[in-house]
């Protein structure tokens, strides 16, 4: 028993050890090929960060924002976690929120982008009553995407793979109405500064529909690449 014990851990040991020899080969590939054809943009960044965009999403290894937007280091501001979830604004503020409002007060971002994905394990769980009793830290996040799973629930879906679908899009609605209560966010919509996008993210196809403010329904975002959740208020006078 203990010899199939040692042989186990010899090997969970040597996994994890490649792993991690991955990892710093890929360091020494970005040190010696990409970081010195970026020299002079680390340089700049270096002094100082002026994204203009604030991308929220799910921590889900296969949803890369920079990848999927195509954008340099300095261009997005990132936020990641289960679920990309926004808390409404409370009396308890925490990195979500302080990293929103840096975002948006310190940074000026002109645009947040709050994307959710296919086949989210954090939807899923939602969508299918997943008992979570064994991750109470997960449980108790994903109470903030309740409004959403109301809703959810409150529809017919012709499968499971419908209802964790719709689920995706629900929360990405109730997340930005969330992120509305944060005064930091409130201000800047109201100045003009600033312009709301929903997105999901399809992982097989790579596509992506937006939710269009105006009819409250997702659309492609190839046909639709001007369509937002709420625009800044200055382009809607114009």
């Amino acid at each position: 028993m203990f010899g199939a014990f040692f042989v186990h851990r010899i090997s969970s040991n040597t996994q994890m050890e490649g792993n991690m020899q991955e990892i710093i080969d890929g360091f020494l590939k970005f040190q010696r090929d990409a970081f010195p054809q970026r020299s002079e943009l680390f340089k700049q960044l270096a002094k100082s960060q002026h994204p203009r965009t604030l991308f929220i999403s799910c921590s889900d290894s296969r949803l890369v924002p920079e990848l999927v937007t195509q954008r340099e280091p300095g261009d997005l501001f990132v936020i990641r976690n289960a679920g990309n979830i926004v808390p409404s604004y409370g009396p308890e503020p925490g990195g979500v929120t302080a990293s929103v409002e840096y975002a948006v007060a310190a940074l000026g971002v002109t645009d947040v982008v709050i994307c959710g994905h296919s086949d989210c394990g954090a939807m899923t769980a939602i969508a299918t009553c997943k008992c979570l009793d064994h991750m109470p830290a997960v449980r108790g996040w994903l109470q903030y995407a309740d409004s959403a799973k109301v809703v959810n629930e409150a529809r017919e879906h012709k499968s499971e793979r419908d209802r964790v679908n719709s689920m995706v899009r629900e929360n990405v609605v109730a997340q930005l109405a969330n992120i509305k209560t944060h005064p930091s966010v409130r201000l800047a919509l109201e100045q003009g500064h600033l312009a709301l996008h929903g997105w999901v993210y399809d992982i097989e196809t790579g596509l992506i529909d937006t939710l269009n403010g105006a009819t409250n329904l997702f659309v492609s975002l190839a046909e639709h690449p001007h369509v937002c959740a709420a625009p800044a208020r200055l382009n809607l006078a114009a």
